[in-house]
C-alpha cells in the first residue's frame, strides 16, 4: 500500500490538473457562445445561396459555368477535410476523420484518385502521416475564421477542378446540432446539383434575367457560393469545437473530484491503519515492561 505522503501528492497533483481542466472548460463555454453567434449568422446566407444557386443548375441558361457541369466520367475526386487545430475536444476530430476514410476507402474501391486540401492542423497531421495526396492546407486559423486565410487553400482545389484534373470536389466537416451532439458530414461542394441539396423536382425549369450579362453575374455568384460554403462549414465546425471542448472538460473536471475521492478515501485508511499500528506498538511495549 502507497505511504501517507506519496498519496497526499498523488491529491495535489489530481487537484492541480482538475483547475486547469476547469478553467478550461470555463474558457471553452465563453468561446462557444460567440462561436455560435458568428454560426447563427452565417447560417441564412448559406442556405439562401444554396438555394439560388441550386435553382441555377436547373435554369436554361446560355452560359453554362463549369461549376455547374457534372463530368461524364469520374477519374479523380477531391477532399476538403475541415478539423481543429487543438485536441482535448473529445472524439470531435476522430469522428470526421473516420467518416472522410470511409469515403475515400470507397473512391479507392472505384479506382477514383484523391487529393485532399485540409483545413486544421488536426486534418492536416492525420492525412499526412496515412500518406494521402496533400494539395493545400490551412492552419493556425485562430477562434474567429477569416475567409482571407481560406481563399488560397480552396484556390488550389478550385482550379485543379475548372482545369479538368479534378473532376468531383467534397467537403467533411462537423455540423452544430445542439451543444450535446455534433455529426460529421460530407457534401458534395461541385459540380452543384439541385438534388444534393434537397431541391425537389419540379416539371419546370428556372428562368432568371441576368443584367449586364449571363457570365458576369453567374461567375460572381459561383464564387459567393464557394466562399459562403466554405466559411459556413468553417464556423460550424469552430462552434462544434467549442462545444465539445466544453463537455470534455466538463467530463475531466468531474472525473478529477471522484479520483481526488477515492485517493482521500485511501489516504484516511492508510493513516488510520498507521495510528492502529503504533498503538499496538506502544501496548505491547507497555506489556512487556
Amino acid at each position: 500500500m502507497a505511504g501517507g505522503k506519496e498519496i497526499r501528492t498523488k491529491i495535489k497533483s489530481v487537484r492541480n490538473t482538475q483547475k486547469i481542466t476547469r478553467a478550461m472548460e470555463m474558457v471553452a463555454t465563453s468561446k462557444m457562445r460567440k462561436a455560435q453567434d458568428r454560426m447563427k449568422a452565417a447560417r441564412p446566407y448559406g442556405q439562401k445561396i444554396r438555394n439560388v444557386a441550386a435553382h441555377l443548375s436547373k435554369a436554361l441558361i446560355e452560359y453554362p459555368h463549369p461549376y455547374l457541369v457534372a463530368r461524364e466520367t469520374v477519374k479523380k475526386v477531391g477532399l476538403i477535410v475541415v478539423t481543429s487545430d487543438k485536441g482535448l475536444c473529445g472524439g470531435l476530430n476522430t469522428n470526421a476523420l473516420r467518416l472522410a476514410v470511409g469515403r475515400m476507402k470507397q473512391w479507392r474501391d472505384q479506382n477514383l484518385e484523391i487529393v485532399v486540401s485540409a483545413i486544421g492542423n488536426k486534418g492536416l497531421g492525420f492525412m499526412s502521416r496515412n500518406g494521402a495526396k496533400v494539395i493545400s492546407s490551412a492552419h493556425a486559423l485562430g477562434d474567429t475564421p477569416h475567409l482571407e486565410q481560406l481563399i488560397g487553400p480552396i484556390k488550389v482545389m478550385v482550379d485543379a477542378y475548372i482545369a479538368g484534373d479534378v473532376d468531383e470536389v467534397h467537403i467533411v466537416y462537423t455540423n452544430f446540432v445542439n451543444t450535446m451532439k455534433q455529426e460529421p458530414v460530407c457534401e458534395q461542394l461541385l459540380p452543384l446539383s439541385g438534388e444534393a441539396f434537397g431541391q425537389p423536382e419540379h416539371g419546370y425549369n428556372w428562368e432568371y434575367i441576368y443584367e449586364p450579362g449571363a457570365k458576369t453575374v453567374i461567375d460572381d455568384l459561383m464564387n459567393r457560393y464557394l466562399e459562403a460554403l466554405i466559411y459556413q462549414a468553417v464556423a460550424e465546425n469552430m462552434a462544434s469545437e467549442q462545444a465539445a471542448r466544453m463537455v470534455a472538460m466538463k467530463a475531466a473536471t468531474d472525473n478529477a473530484e471522484k479520483v481526488i475521492g477515492n485517493l482521500q478515501l485511501l489516504y484516511n485508511k492508510t493513516r488510520q491503519a498507521a495510528i492502529t499500528k503504533e498503538l499496538s506498538e506502544i501496548v505491547s511495549g507497555a506489556a512487556a515492561v
